[in-house]
């Protein structure tokens, strides 16, 4: 699922993926809104991990989209 299609889907998404990374607040989601590198990077602060292990999550998360 391309970046697109995922901000016009973003608010289904986003219960979706407060499941999965439930320490992401709703203002982390809201100002997110399909940004892919800073859903990383806030993936990253709350969970401590390495910058290329959190993108890898984000894109496993779109890959699992498809």
């Amino acid at each position: 699922m391309n970046e697109d299609r995922i901000k016009g889907k973003w608010k289904q998404l986003s219960g979706t993926l407060k499941e999965k990374w439930g320490k992401l607040t709703d203002d982390d989601l809201q100002v997110a809104e399909g940004n892919r590198e800073y859903l990383a990077g806030k993936i990253q602060e709350r969970y401590g991990l390495a910058k290329d292990e959190a993108a890898k999550h984000v894109k496993d998360f779109e890959d699992s989209l498809r």
